[in-house]
C-alpha cells in the first residue's frame, strides 16, 4: 500500500531516510520493517521561529516497493537521419533546445564558441593567476554557459509547472541528484554540474546530434527574409564553416558581439530593463546565526541559511538576487577591462563565507543613447570604471558594508572568497549615484527587518552587472520565431525571455518545438 504524507518534523529527524522511516513507522503505528521505502516529495524549511521545523511531503511504500523510477526519464531517439536545426550556445537554453529537438526526431547541430565543461576550467584558473580574461572562455562562455561554474541553481519562479519539472527530470536523468525534485529551492552544485552537462552533451552525440565547441558564430545566413544558417570561425584554428539550418539563438546575455552584428545587420531588437548592483559577502556563520535565530549557528542538521530581500527606493526595486549560501564570488569578466563579479556554491555549500548579489533595478527610460544599445553600453561603462578602480587588474575595488553606507573609505577589508583579491575603494562616490544612494537607502532597510544584517563584517564588492540581457531580441509571441526573420529563434537569457537556468532551460524546449513545427510546415 502506498501512502501519501505530510509531516513536521525537526531538523534532526528529517536528516536521513532512516530516520524518516523510524518516525514515521512510530507516528502512524506502521510496523518499521513493512516499510520498503520512504521518497521526499517535497521539502522546505521553516525558519520564522527560533525553533526551526521541516516540513515534509512524503510517499510511503508499505508491503510493497515502488514499480517506478524517482524520476521521469525521456526517450531520446536516433535522429542521425533526421532533419537539421542549428543551435547557437551550449549553455541551458541551448542544451535543452538540443535535447527537445532530438525528442522531436530533429537532429540539432550545436555550436559553442567557448570550449568544454572541463577545459575551461584551465581558463578559469588562469583569471586569478594573471589576471588575464579568455574572451571566449571564461566563468560566461563556454560548454554549460554561464550556470556551469556559476552555483548551478534551479530555483525559478516560472509558473510554467509542467515544464519546471520536465527540467529537473531530465537533470537527474543526466545524473544530478534526485533532491532537486523535493527540494523548496534545488541546487545541484558548480562541483557537480559539469558532469551533468558532460553527460547531457554525450546524449547528444550518441543519438546522432553534433556538438562544435570553439566554434563562434560570425553571422547568419540571410536569404531575403528566411535565416538559413550561420557562418563560423573555429577560434584555435581560423577555419570557416558554414552550417545550415533553422536557427535557435541561444547566445547569452553576455555576448555583446552576437548584439553588435545583429545591430549593425538592422535585426530588430530593443532595450531592456536590467538590475546593476554589487555582491554583498557575509561571513557564513552570521548569516546562520541571523536567519536561524540562534548564536549557535545552523548546528549539525540544519544546510547554511539563505536569504532573500527585497524593498522599494525613489520608484525602483532594490534586491537580493542569486544567493549563493558557504559560497565563493568569482571573476566573471568577459573581456578586458572589465570587471564583474558574480556567485557560486558547491554542492555541500558548507563555505565559510555566503554572498549575494545586492541590485537595483534598471530601466531603459533611466538611460540615455542608442535606443537599442544604450543599456549594453551602460554596463561597459559601468564595467570599465571597476576595473580602472580596481588597478587595472582583477582585483575587486570594495568597501565594509556599514563604511558604504556611511560614505566612509574602508582602511581595511575584512578576508574573502574573491580569490583574485579586494582593493578598498570608495564605492559610494564612483558608482553611478541612482545605483549606490539606492543600495545604501536598501541596505539600512534591510538592517531594520534583520537585525545584524547591516554590519562592518560584510563586505560590499564591485560591480554585478551581468544579472540579465540589456537587450531583447524581438520574436513573436506565438511562434517564438523572429518578428521579421523567419527560421530565427532567439532564446533563453541572452534574447531576454529568460532569467537563470531553468526558465532558460524551459524557453529552449519551447522554442525547440516551434522550431519543430516551422520545420514540418517547410516540407
Amino acid at each position: 500500500m502506498v501512502h501519501e504524507l505530510q509531516i513536521r518534523v525537526l531538523p534532526n529527524i528529517a536528516a536521513s531516510t532512516a530516520t524518516i522511516k523510524d518516525y514515521v513507522a512510530k507516528e502512524k503505528g506502521f510496523d518499521a520493517r513493512t516499510i520498503k521505502e520512504v521518497r521526499v516529495l517535497k521539502r522546505s524549511i521553516d525558519a520564522r521561529q527560533r525553533t526551526i521545523f521541516v516540513n515534509l511531503s512524503l510517499r510511503v511504500f508499505v508491503n510493497e516497493m515502488p514499480d517506478d523510477m524517482p524520476f521521469h526519464k525521456t526517450d531520446y531517439p536516433d535522429v542521425s537521419n533526421g532533419q537539421r536545426a542549428v543551435v547557437v550556445g551550449e549553455g541551458p537554453a541551448g542544451l535543452f533546445a538540443a535535447l527537445k529537438l532530438i525528442e522531436l526526431g530533429i537532429r540539432p547541430i550545436v555550436v559553442e564558441r567557448g570550449k568544454d565543461v572541463r577545459n575551461r576550467k584551465t581558463d578559469l584558473a588562469r583569471i586569478t593567476k594573471t589576471h588575464k580574461v579568455e574572451t571566449d572562455s571564461n566563468y560566461c562562455f563556454g560548454e554549460g554557459g554561464a550556470g556551469a561554474y556559476s552555483d548551478g541553481k534551479l530555483y525559478t519562479r516560472s509558473k510554467k509547472r509542467g515544464n519546471v519539472e520536465k527540467i529537473l527530470n531530465v537533470f537527474c536523468q543526466h545524473g544530478a541528484s534526485e533532491n532537486i525534485l523535493s527540494d523548496a529551492h534545488p541546487h545541484i552544485g558548480t562541483d557537480k554540474l559539469p558532469r551533468v552537462i558532460e553527460n547531457m552533451r554525450n546524449t547528444i552525440i550518441g543519438c546522432g546530434g553534433e556538438v562544435h565547441h570553439q566554434t563562434r558564430m560570425t553571422s547568419l545566413i540571410i536569404n531575403g527574409d528566411t535565416v538559413e544558417g550561420i557562418e563560423t570561425v573555429d577560434t584555435e584554428t581560423g577555419l570557416e564553416k558554414s552550417f545550415r539550418g533553422p536557427v535557435i539563438l541561444a547566445t547569452g546575455h553576455s555576448a555583446r558581439d552576437v548584439y553588435q552584428y545583429l545591430h549593425s545587420s538592422n535585426v530588430d531588437m530593443e532595450a531592456k530593463g536590467i538590475a546593476v548592483g554589487v555582491r554583498l559577502e557575509h561571513p557564513s556563520r552570521l548569516i546562520d546565526q541571523i536567519q536561524y535565530h540562534n548564536k549557535e549557528g545552523r548546528g549539525k542538521y540544519l544546510p547554511a541559511a539563505e536569504y532573500s530581500f527585497v524593498t522599494q527606493v525613489d520608484g525602483r526595486g532594490v534586491y537580493s538576487f542569486c544567493m549563493c549560501p558557504g559560497g565563493f564570488v568569482i571573476p566573471a569578466a568577459t573581456g578586458p577591462e572589465q570587471i564583474v563579479v558574480n556567485g557560486m556554491s558547491p554542492s555541500n555549500r558548507n563555505g565559510q563565507w555566503s554572498n549575494s548579489g545586492m541590485v537595483v533595478e534598471l530601466r531603459p527610460e533611466d538611460i540615455d543613447g542608442d535606443p537599442v544599445m544604450k543599456m549594453l553600453e551602460w554596463q561597459k561603462r559601468v564595467e570599465r570604471d571597476c576595473w580602472m578602480q580596481g588597478n587595472m587588474r582583477q582585483t575587486a575595488p570594495a568597501q565594509r558594508m556599514c563604511d558604504f553606507v556611511n560614505g566612509k573609505l574602508s582602511y581595511d577589508l575584512p578576508k574573502t572568497s574573491y580569490a583574485p583579491g579586494l582593493i578598498s575603494s570608495p564605492l559610494h562616490f564612483w558608482l553611478p549615484s541612482h545605483v549606490s544612494h539606492r543600495l545604501r537607502e536598501g541596505f539600512k532597510d534591510f538592517g531594520r527587518k534583520s537585525r545584524g544584517f547591516l554590519t562592518n563584517e560584510a563586505v560590499v564588492i564591485a560591480v554585478e552587472t551581468r544579472t540579465s540581457s540589456p537587450i531583447r531580441i524581438l520574436r513573436d509571441t506565438e511562434r517564438l520565431m523572429h518578428v521579421r526573420l523567419h527560421g530565427l529563434f532567439p532564446c533563453g537569457e541572452g534574447a531576454g525571455y529568460a532569467g537563470g537556468i531553468v526558465s532558460a532551460g524551459v524557453d529552449g524546449e519551447r522554442c525547440a518545438e516551434m522550431c519543430a513545427e516551422y520545420l514540418v510546415s517547410r516540407r
